[in-house]
């Protein structure tokens, strides 16, 4: 590190270095992690593009609430893709720079599809409040335009919040370090090196988590709060149940994504967070949350499970046609 730090002299005029030096974990036999991310990568490759197949295919599967699955499918599976191959290479191949550019548009894509995921899981809240608290107006509502809408604003709006983010980080001065303590071109290891005013982006930065991670996570947890109240006037087990079930994957894969990112921003306001504490928190969001969402769905859907059989019950028929 200290030779990576010397790699380019201390000179006023310097907007920004060649390239960066990411740290990654500093501990012992921190490859075997990158290893389990190799296979962590082909589960979540294989079990998001079968979810996407399936809502393609499948015509029950052309639905509003469907159209935000697949939405996030889509985030899930970019952003693995954005960020484990450069994690195996950098850190399991020994190639831990990156040009300057190159880790602004790593930064962009990492950012812009976890965050994705959060507002996703949000509408998909959304849609399941309107199912449970108005079931009788759930399709006046829940419309193929109106779901259309609402995620095309989400696109949006967060491209305008991270293009902003992103492009700012140029105006700063980076002299004292070029070793970002992340495993990635994490925006606030890297701002916080720069020896210009970087006020701004700090700002950004807490604006950005508050709008693409607290507001969606309290919309979402209040969401859920008004269920809970429409449960409660169900007046049948069976009726709280059946309901229940159908929230279940949406609950699983909102704690998976929340918990550990929202954990490991609290412990930061009340203590000092080691590096090695906050890389491991953070990309089990990122990277772990990914592969297991189209698992839960497809175990925890009976949409999916039915889709499964019937793709099943046509291989049987169709090998049965051949012999």
């Amino acid at each position: 590190m200290n030779s990576a730090n010397s790699t380019f002299s201390l000179n006023a005029t310097l907007v920004h270095p060649p390239f960066f030096f990411i740290s990654g974990l500093s501990m012992p036999h921190a490859k075997y992690y990158y290893v389990f991310l190799c296979f962590v990568f082909v589960v979540s490759v294989l079990g998001n593009s079968f979810v996407m197949f399936s809502i393609y295919k499948e015509a029950s599967f052309h639905t509003p609430k469907y159209m935000a699955v697949f939405n996030l499918v889509v985030a899930d599976l970019a952003e693995s893709t954005a960020l484990i191959p450069n994690l195996i290479a950098m850190f399991h191949f020994d190639s831990q720079y990156i040009s300057f550019d190159a880790c602004l548009a790593n930064m962009f894509f990492v950012y812009f599809f976890s965050s994705l995921q959060s507002l996703t899981l949000t509408v998909l809240a959304y849609d399941r409040l309107v199912a449970i608290c108005l079931p009788l107006r759930y399709h006046a509502i829940i419309t193929m335009q109106a779901m259309t809408v609402i995620l095309t604003v989400v696109w949006a709006c967060e491209s305008v919040l991270l293009i902003l983010m992103v492009s700012l980080v140029p105006r700063l001065s980076f002299c004292k370090s070029i070793v970002v303590e992340s495993y990635f071109c994490d925006h606030g290891p890297i701002y916080r090196m720069a020896c210009n005013d970087n006020y701004i982006n700090h700002m950004l930065s807490i604006i950005n988590i508050v709008l693409l991670l607290y507001l969606p996570f309290i919309l979402t947890v209040l969401s859920y709060v008004l269920i809970s109240g429409t449960l409660f006037k169900i007046a049948s087990w069976e009726g709280r149940l059946k309901a229940i079930k159908t929230c279940s994957a949406h609950l699983i894969m909102v704690a998976m994504y929340y918990l550990p990112i929202l954990s490991i921003y609290m412990a930061a306001l009340c203590f000092s967070i080691s590096p090695n504490a906050r890389i491991m928190s953070t990309s089990f969001a990122t990277t772990i949350t990914p592969m297991m969402n189209p698992i839960i769905y497809v175990l925890n859907t009976e949409e999916f499970k039915e889709f499964i059989k019937k793709l099943f019950r046509r291989k049987k028929s169709h090998i049965a046609e051949l012999f």
